[in-house]
């Protein structure tokens, strides 16, 4: 018996039918062990010595692997055919052999590029040995992203606070989206005239021409600036006489574009099905893995983290031999097409994403899938079996007009294009970006009617249109993957993380399916440009993605590069102990002057304080991130938001009060304030001045007297609840909207529920939290998830608190991190917590037995490590060992991981 261990349960099953009993098939779950996300994980000091951590659920993986091995004949290492599926093989390996059960066992590695019974018997039949290059070229690029994350990030901690991460292909990808909003903001609009002619034949049919040339010189799009300028063309026009001066008809053949790679993938979805990146992704790893057919598993596409833009030849002859079958002999062109990728730095390692079986059309399919997985199966289908087509043929007819009015003389062209035969767009046609240039000859597809040269043209009207030219778009999240793509910024197989990651971090969110960067996003960006200039240029960091290729390939050693790497980052990091906040801000107020200094509708300097007219405002940090300041501060308070969506909230007269009204029952002025925190609501003046910070989703803007006074009058008595007898009420409180009965907290939709809800669905929401205790809210705890017993005796539990999920044994109650998932939490963690907080309760004598340094596994795509929402001390252990005179990162340990 033969042991095959590959990533996924889908794919073990599946593979495990093909193979049959001779073979037994287990799953890693992907990666084994991971660099832990704390101090000293990777040392450069120690030749880039790499400590590797294996959480609690993978510990139990690797015993059955183990187990399984013990008593097998042989293992072969099955795991996905790319960089990271390569290091998850010589994980696992190194981890047998440290448990001692390989022996002289023979050890292959099998890649199949699809789970179909085929390709996995042929993968079977043709092993290899690890890929040494391929697993060192994984090794440097996670050393370099830990190296960047948990070095850069605590500086941003310590000097720009609000801040939570970078990262070596985030933050570029970050300054991307940054840079293109600076354009945006500095773009100045600059007017234009368009001037057409509408024409007839002297048979009567209408057609559109356009002006090309004036005098006898030629006019492009932004050629004609002024009312004026546009007048006088105009008249010129409207007097002339027209005749065409020559009819030109060029055939023109328009070639398929090759089969799908992971970008191109992710980018079509986005711009046809509406997907983001990682959606893209989840679907498209199930039709990968395998979809139920009839009773039998079957793998639909190939595998789909690819940079290659070729097909195997067998796979290029299906497709040819479909077209045929589907199409008719006139679309299948008479040689194969052979395509080669244009992206810089592309491996092109494995095959493009195409279809397993080309015979196996969405119709035949569609009863087995789900709408998603239908609407990309159906996608990826249909441009795989078109980059086999043969060309469209188009005839494009292009018509040069002559106005002459008197011996003034102006040009106008008509251009036209008919599709003379569809060939491949009978199968898939691309669709543009929102914003993206079209090609040549896209816009102007409509037919012309019979025009021939030097018959005379009747005039019926000339148009003449102001315009004014359009800033650049904001990235979508194809047009960032394919921009990032061009630069050779990161690898395909990352994309959908890193802009995963952008979105969690909060520094860029996503409306109307644009990325507007967070004024938070803006300001790492800022700071990194300045202090860390090198390490967010783009050509760094594609020159840096290049040599990870050379690696893989066996032309560089990875130590090498990564002392290259680190002698100047290290050098870097230590300048900034020296860089004071002062001059951060200074930078900031320069480099975001836009942002941090909006024009003002009356003309004056944005700089100087409209509250005390003497201040200068500029950035100022605090402990929740930047706000705008005033010098004169505490004489003068004003203070200033910068508002989620990247700019700055309107001044609205600083943040002197605006007057709602009076109070029918108090007679106290309600105003409406900006505080540093945001806008609220206030009745009354002074300390006992009854607050009320808005609602998320209510604008300043938007606030009147009644909803002022709405907000103040909360919480509010609902009702007597009918089995108790007590008050239920309902308020808005740290944690949202929520209802209230003897000391039980029910959570609401919104704050309008808050304010409308009635006694029986208040009595209903109650008694739904009641027989929920683990929803959101403020019931007793309960126990979330059962971890064991403490090694100091007494058990340890996983519970829901008033102030989120926390971990319980005895007295000592930790917190989980931000994000963090109850039912992930292992063992290791908890006792690394539970010993964090019993430090922190005894003031640095520990309460509970010191757990073994290790933390949750990291799973961020560039190593960025993110800022722990409290830094909590940890008690002094008994130096075993004298610490390097330089360690590898200057981050103090968190409790939290690096996602």
């Amino acid at each position: 018996m033969n042991v095959v261990v590959v990533e996924s349960p889908a794919k073990a099953k599946t593979i495990n039918k093909y193979l049959g009993p001779g073979y037994k098939v287990l799953a890693s779950f992907g990666h084994v062990r991971d660099l832990p996300a704390k101090d000293g994980s990777v040392l450069p000091d120690q030749d880039f010595e790499m400590f590797w951590e294996v959480d609690t659920a993978s510990q139990k993986r690797m015993k059955d692997i183990a187990d399984a091995v013990k008593s097998s004949d042989g293992l072969f290492l099955a795991t996905d055919p790319d960089r990271e599926g390569e290091a998850i093989s010589w994980h696992v390996l190194d981890l047998l052999k440290k448990k001692k059960v390989i022996g002289d066992k023979p050890v292959k590695r099998v890649v199949f590029n699809a789970i179909t019974k085929k390709a996995v018997l042929d993968a079977m039949a043709n092993p290899r040995d690890i890929d040494t290059p391929l697993v060192d070229a994984y090794l440097a690029r996670r050393a370099l992203d830990y190296l960047v994350g948990f070095n850069l990030s605590p500086v941003l901690w310590r000097k720009l606070p609000g801040a939570r991460s970078a990262g070596r292909v985030q933050s570029v990808a970050l300054r991307l989206v940054c840079d293109r909003e600076t354009e945006i903001e500095r773009f100045v609009a600059e007017e234009y005239w368009n001037i057409s002619a509408l024409l007839k034949t002297p048979r009567g049919d209408e057609f559109e021409a356009k002006l090309v040339s004036h005098q006898g010189k030629r006019m492009q799009r932004n050629s004609v600036t002024n009312g004026d300028q546009a007048a006088g063309i105009k008249a010129l026009l409207e007097g002339a006489a027209f005749a065409v001066d020559s009819v030109e008809a060029k055939p023109v053949k328009r070639n398929p574009g090759p089969p799908f790679t992971t970008s191109t993938l992710q980018q079509a979805a986005s711009s046809k099905l509406g997907f983001s990146a990682s959606r893209t992704m989840q679907v498209a790893q199930k039709l990968y893995e395998g979809i139920d057919i009839g009773g039998e598993t079957v793998g639909l596409i190939t595998y789909m983290r690819t940079d290659g833009v070729q097909m195997a030849p067998e796979a290029i002859e299906a497709a040819r031999s479909a077209v045929l079958d589907q199409f008719g002999p006139r679309y299948v062109p008479e040689k194969a097409r052979i395509y080669s990728t244009k992206a810089k730095n592309a491996q092109e390692a494995h095959e493009a994403i195409r279809p397993t079986d080309f015979n196996r059309s969405p119709d035949k399919v569609r009863r087995f899938l789900d709408a998603d997985q239908l609407r990309l199966y159906d996608l990826i289908w249909k441009r795989g079996i078109a980059s086999q087509m043969a060309s469209a043929e188009i005839e494009r007819t292009t018509v040069e007009i002559l106005a002459d009015n008197k011996g003034d003389k102006a040009g106008l062209r008509a251009v036209g294009s008919v599709i003379r035969f569809d060939g491949f767009i009978a199968a898939y046609t691309d669709q543009r970006e929102e914003g993206e240039p079209a090609e040549d000859g896209d816009d102007e597809d409509g037919r012309l009617p019979e025009i021939n040269a030097r018959e005379a043209l009747a005039k019926n009207k000339i148009n003449s249109s102001q315009h004014f030219t359009e800033p650049p778009p904001r990235y979508s999240e194809a047009s960032l993957i394919k921009k990032m793509e061009e630069l050779g910024i990161g690898r395909p197989s990352t994309y959908a993380a890193t802009l995963k990651t952008l979105s969690d971090r909060e520094y860029v969110i996503m409306d109307k399916r644009k990325l507007i960067p967070h004024s938070k996003g803006r300001l790492v960006t800022a700071f990194l440009e300045n202090f860390f200039t090198k390490y967010v240029e783009y050509d760094f960091t594609a020159d840096l993605e290049e040599k990870l290729d050379k690696i893989s390939a066996g032309e560089l050693n990875w130590k090498d590069v990564l002392r290259a790497f680190w002698q100047d980052f290290f050098a870097q990091i230590e300048d900034t102990k020296e860089l004071r906040v002062t001059n951060v801000l200074d930078a900031l107020n320069e480099a975001l002057a836009p942002l941090v200094f909006p024009k003002r509708e009356d003309g004056s300097d944005p700089r100087i304080c409209q509250v005390c007219g003497t201040g200068n405002l500029s950035l100022k940090l605090g402990k929740y991130g930047a706000f705008v300041g005033c010098s004169n501060y505490p004489e003068c308070n004003f203070t200033r938001q910068l508002t989620s969506d990247g700019g700055a909230e309107a001044e609205a007269g600083g943040n002197e009060p605006r007057a709602l009204g009076k109070d029918p029952v108090t007679e106290e002025e309600i105003t409406l304030r900006s505080g540093r925190f945001g806008p609220y609501v206030q009745r009354g003046d002074g300390k006992e001045a009854k607050r009320s910070s808005l609602p998320k989703g209510w604008a300043p803007a938007d606030i009147d007297f009644e909803k002022a006074l709405s907000l103040l009058s909360l919480p509010r008595d609902v009702g007597v609840h009918p089995e108790t007898g007590k008050m239920i009420s309902a308020g808005l409180g740290r944690y949202g909207p929520f209802v209230l009965h003897d000391g039980t907290y029910a959570n609401l939709e919104g704050i309008e529920d808050v304010l409308s809800i009635g006694l029986n669905r208040a009595v209903t929401v109650l008694a739904e939290k009641k027989a929920n205790p683990g929803g959101r809210g403020r019931t007793a705890a309960v126990a979330l998830k059962e971890l064991g017993e403490h090694p100091d005796g007494g058990a340890m539990t996983v519970r829901e608190g008033r102030f989120g999920p926390y971990v319980n044994w005895g007295k000592v109650n930790a917190t989980l991190p931000k994000g963090k998932d109850p039912q992930s939490v292992t063992v290791e963690e908890a006792l690394v917590l539970i010993a964090e907080r019993a430090a922190k309760d005894s003031g640095g004598k520990s309460k509970a037995k010191k757990a073994p340094a290790k933390s949750a596994k990291a799973k961020s795509e560039d190593g960025a490590a993110a800022k722990p929402k409290k830094t909590v001390a940890k008690p002094k252990a008994a130096a075993t060992k004298k610490a390097p005179a330089k360690t590898a990162t200057k981050a103090k340990t968190t409790k939290k991981s690096a996602t």
